[in-house]
């Protein structure tokens, strides 16, 4: 076989590959992932990107309209808010917030309530009863109002906001970790691993946490979500991230006066909150139909 067939062998089988793979046939996986990544590269490349600094007031350029209104230009594409300080550059930073957000949030709360789950599932008994009791305790708290309390009594910064919401959504992730982990527990490869003296802890790790993992994913990708739409409410009431960070949030409620003459205010940064959380919407339920043994099979 000469090289030019083989090349084309091998580039054959990688499209057979692509064709055949489910992620590549998941519209909701693809139309997410593009535009998580849409997101996430803005928010990367804003300092490149961005036309103004976000931080920049001129009292003068206060309430431009955007360019495809009368009065509009491009010197400002989206406008600017009431301080004069460009609406697009303010948007693009505030995708570093939401998505720093989304992703610190989901991580702590991963971690935590990933821990808890496997040690339920696996010890059972009085763990389990334990465990399950605080998940049940946590599960009839309403979590904005908590976040909301703590946040008001702590005082509101970027730092604080995460670390209460990634206290505050574990709870999922203990459920979903503590099922699949009772399912497997007693399967033959964790009694061999058993046998061989094995300690709990290397089981946990080595076995049964990667048989755990997709379906944490896909949590994940969930409270990621939530993280960004809670951390967006909070900022709109005034007891989250603070200004002059560009959060949506906050573009959101410093537009809410003149919303009835200048809707754009709040349309935009509302936009790009229902964009962001859809994408990942989209991406989290495509990944659980793929990940599902229906969706294996």
């Amino acid at each position: 076989m000469t090289d030019q067939a083989a090349g084309s062998a091998s580039i054959a089988s990688w499209r057979i590959f692509i064709a055949r793979s489910k992620v590549m046939r998941h519209y909701g996986v693809l139309s997410g992932g593009l535009m998580v990544a849409i997101v996430l590269a803005v928010a990367l490349l804003a300092p490149v990107l961005a036309p103004h600094d976000p931080y920049q007031q001129a009292l003068l350029n206060r309430l431009k309209p955007p360019f495809w209104m009368t009065g509009g230009s491009w010197s400002f594409p989206l406008g600017t808010d009431h301080m004069g300080r460009d609406y697009l550059s303010r948007l693009m930073y505030g995708a570093q917030i939401s998505i720093l957000i989304g992703v610190s949030t989901a991580l702590i709360s991963g971690a935590l309530g990933t821990s808890l789950g496997l040690a339920a599932g696996y010890f059972g008994g009085r763990v389990d009863a334990i465990i399950m009791f605080i998940v049940t305790v946590k599960l009839s708290i309403p979590t904005i109002l908590v976040a909301l309390a703590v946040v008001q009594l702590v005082g509101g910064s970027l730092q604080i906001v995460i670390l209460v919401l990634g206290l505050l959504l574990w709870h999922q992730f203990a459920v979903v970790a503590r099922s699949v982990t009772m399912q497997i527990r007693d399967m033959d490869y964790i009694t061999s691993a058993r046998m061989a003296g094995c300690s709990s802890l290397r089981i946990l790790m080595t076995e049964i946490l990667p048989n755990v993992l997709n379906q944490i994913i896909v949590v994940l990708t969930l409270t990621m979500a939530s993280a960004i739409v809670i951390e967006a409410s909070l900022s709109f009431l005034g007891v989250g991230v603070q200004p002059p960070l560009p959060s949506w949030g906050i573009m959101i409620a410093e537009g809410k006066e003149h919303i009835f003459f200048r809707p754009w205010l709040v349309m935009i940064p509302g936009f790009a909150l229902l964009f962001l959380v859809l994408a990942i919407n989209l991406l989290g339920d495509g990944l659980r139909d793929i990940t599902s043994p229906q969706g294996r099979g």
